[in-house]
């Protein structure tokens, strides 16, 4: 399987999902919240540094149920776009993504 490269949208995305933990962690230790969460803590770190832009919906929900946080404010924060990450998005080129895949 292709695992196609993420857009300057979802790496911004990512980022502010990660400031997002990031904050709502606050003084708790990256090890105290991975473990109540059920993720490693090298996972959280990546998530809060935007290493890991895309991660599972079911770890997204455990580390804002371990932070408090509702899964509503956390989609309103982090699918709010910004100038930036919107306007490269539509000045890129559409590509379909299997044009790259095809076979002769």
């Amino acid at each position: 399987m292709v695992r196609l490269p993420l857009s300057p949208v979802d790496l911004e995305r990512g980022q502010r999902l990660g400031a997002l933990l990031r904050d709502a962690r606050g003084a708790r230790s990256i090890l105290a919240v991975a473990l109540d969460a059920g993720v490693s803590p090298e996972t959280l770190r990546k998530i809060e540094t935007g290493r890991i832009a895309t991660p599972s919906f079911p770890t997204v929900a455990a580390l804002a149920g371990v932070l408090g946080l509702s899964l509503d404010d956390v989609w309103r924060a982090v699918s709010a776009e910004t100038g930036a990450a919107a306007a490269a998005q539509e000045a890129a080129p559409a590509v379909a993504p299997h044009a790259a895949l095809v076979q002769f």
